[in-house]
């Protein structure tokens, strides 16, 4: 069996590939890992477990809280709630782990288990690996199950969600009075605190798919398609929109004019404020190789830095981490404000570009006119052997010489997803046409040698 934890947890189609056993199993080996093993006693310890809206939400979660209570940890359900509000209640808590029930942006039919530690930081991957290293043989043996009033409880703790939101809240310094904001929270866990945050700033907010819904989270709706956000910004007049993912730690922007604002954008906007106000330290970003070479070059422009990392918000995190820095994100509007959040938190960055547009006291429209973005073409190539392309010769090949033709003027990137049968192909350069000759080349042997 292959490594069971991706670049995000494990994810796979729920009931089939992560099923309630899976997911029992993983409530007990993260457990045992990231509470019994730090020492706490039976019947001491405390996990935190939230869900998106998922339909398969409630099985895993009920089959999860099984496998954590039968280790002697205590349980304690947040219900629906955002991925990034999990990370800062356990800190708030005070709990010792915690775990997220998502897929994130993926399918209604696919559904994923995180655990972050006692920081509210995702794990990373020697301590995943040691949690995997429980699920089967001996090693399942070592964990202990209580009897008795040592079994572990299960506690209601939805009502200390408010924490997040009176938490989101201050990480700003004005009020929104006059402004109009349109919130696609695409029928997942954003759907009832993201309008709260917004209103209770002061804002006009007016919503799309702001339902708990799970049969239709992400569909058609979204971080992934915001096709009907844009459309209702412009109907509306409003000065900006905001499309959520469907766990909510990212967000893609649409300006007042209707057009998109990707992660790229998002984060030299609130960069360049950061930076003109004196609160950028070592006036540095990190952002990853899929990041445009726009934003890096406008960044340089204006007196910053940009540190750039692998693709990944663990990559982006540790770099952050490593150099002191509070500021970086993806493209794909994963963003990470370091001061007021450990990970990427969609309705945090979705509140400070707001700030950062009013007090610039410039639309979005020309505030990320600063940044020049180069043609950027991403193809995904479904794929059912994902894994062999790094030692498939003839893709190689094909890769090694279009990067030979493109240059330093370009640039190319091929990885295999981490959730997803996918293979991502990734070209830049300053001629479109050619660019997007190139992907369709490169993924055209994908294809043909992986299907």
């Amino acid at each position: 069996m292959g490594r069971l934890f991706g670049t995000d947890g494990v994810r796979g189609i729920a009931n089939r590939d992560l099923t309630p056993e899976l997911a029992f199993q993983l409530g007990r080996a993260g457990a045992h890992t990231l509470v019994r093993k730090k020492g706490k006693a039976a019947g001491q310890g405390r996990l935190l477990v939230g869900r998106d809206t998922r339909v398969s939400g409630g099985m895993l979660e009920a089959a999860l809280v099984a496998g954590i209570t039968s280790t002697g940890v205590q349980a304690e359900l947040l219900g629906v709630v955002p991925t990034p509000g999990v990370a800062y209640l356990v800190r708030k808590l005070k709990a010792d782990a915690g775990v997220m029930i998502s897929a994130s942006h993926n399918p209604v039919a696919d559904n994923g288990i995180k655990f972050f530690d006692a920081q509210g930081y995702k794990l990373h991957d020697e301590l995943e690996a040691e949690i995997e290293s429980y699920l089967n043989g001996e090693r399942s043996k070592e964990i202990q199950r209580p009897v008795g009033l040592e079994v572990g409880r299960v506690l209601d703790r939805t009502t200390d969600k408010e924490e997040y939101v009176k938490h989101l809240a201050t990480t700003i310094g004005r009020r929104f009075a006059g402004a109009t904001v349109v919130l696609d929270c695409a029928f997942g866990a954003t759907y009832r605190m993201a309008p709260q945050v917004f209103t209770e700033l002061g804002a006009k907010v007016v919503t799309l798919h702001a339902e708990d819904d799970g049969s239709r989270i992400n569909v058609r709706c979204g971080s992934t398609d915001p096709s009907a956000l844009q459309e209702e910004v412009v109907r509306q007049g409003a000065q900006i929109g905001f499309a959520y993912d469907g766990d909510g730690d990212r967000v893609i922007a649409v300006d007042e004019k209707g057009e998109v604002v990707d992660g790229d954008q998002i984060l030299g906007i609130c960069g360049f404020q950061l930076l003109a106000d004196g609160r950028l330290p070592h006036k540095t970003i990190a952002v990853t190789v899929y990041s445009n070479l726009g934003l890096i070059e406008a960044f340089q422009a204006a007196g910053g830095r940009v540190v750039v990392t692998e693709n990944g918000d663990r990559q982006v995190l540790s770099a952050m981490l490593e150099r002191g820095l509070v500021l970086g994100g993806e493209q794909s509007g994963h963003i990470i404000f370091l001061e007021h959040n450990s990970t990427g938190d969609g309705i945090l960055t979705s509140l400070q570009l707001m700030e950062a547009f009013l007090q610039a006291d410039q639309p979005v429209s020309e505030l990320k006119k600063k940044i020049r973005k180069f043609p950027q073409i991403l193809q995904n190539v479904p794929v059912a052997r994902k894994e062999e392309w790094v030692h498939n010769r003839r893709i190689n090949e094909v890769i090694d010489r279009y990067r030979q033709q493109l240059g330093e003027k370009g640039r190319i990137f091929v990885r295999a997803s981490g959730t997803e049968p996918l293979i991502r192909v990734m070209a830049e350069g300053p001629d479109e046409q050619e660019i997007r000759r190139i992907v369709g080349a490169i993924a055209g042997v994908i294809a043909e040698e992986l299907e």
